[in-house]
């Protein structure tokens, strides 16, 4: 199977603030970005996933996908109390202990990165068992890092190294099992 997948459009934000499951809305610029990307993207896709924050979803009608479902696996990391507040504003002691270990501490009231990566192992082991040709997820960074972490068993505490910028797509093959997927840059 053939799966595309997309990182949204810029979002509204302050420089330096935390967000994950935050529904931001969309920058001023999205109409342009999704224009200039639009025919780059391969159409006939037999199904699209998104996560079902804004963010996405309006990607999703932006370029006029069809076969469209919602998908919580497909949301970003929940950063719990952490939501739209600024890193520098964060309690340094909660903040030491999660950067200590990002992979398996939670954030307070939040997830933690192996859950995130969990909750996407998940999906993709169900989506390989569906009967799709070519699928297009839209997603978020650290959904598809997790991807990436996955599909080339890239251990978790280096997924951050791995840029993922907005509207970047991927493309990658899922097979039967995760030791015959490979994966590549859209260009």
């Amino acid at each position: 199977m053939e799966v595309y997948i997309i990182r949204h459009t810029p979002v509204l934000a302050g420089k330096n603030i935390c967000y994950g499951q935050s529904d931001l809305l969309v920058a001023e610029t999205f109409l342009q970005d999704v224009q200039q990307f639009k025919s780059k993207l391969p159409a006939n896709f037999d199904r699209v996933f998104s996560s079902p924050l804004q963010r996405c979803v309006r990607l999703a009608n932006a370029l006029e996908l069809d076969n469209v479902l919602l998908d919580n696996a497909l949301m970003e990391m929940n950063f719990g109390d952490w939501e739209n507040k600024n890193w520098d504003d964060l309690d340094q002691d909660d903040l030491n202990s999660w950067m200590a270990d990002f992979v398996n501490v939670k954030t307070p009231g939040g997830e933690s990165l192996i859950e995130l990566y969990e909750r996407v192992k998940f999906f993709l082991d169900n989506l390989r068992l569906q009967p799709h040709k070519k699928v297009l997820l839209i997603s978020h960074a650290g959904v598809i890092r997790c991807i990436w972490a996955y599909l080339l068993a890239i251990p978790l505490q280096h997924i951050f190294k791995i840029p993922v910028n907005y509207m970047e797509t991927f493309v990658f093959n899922l097979k039967v099992t995760a030791d015959l997927d490979s994966i590549k840059k859209m260009p």
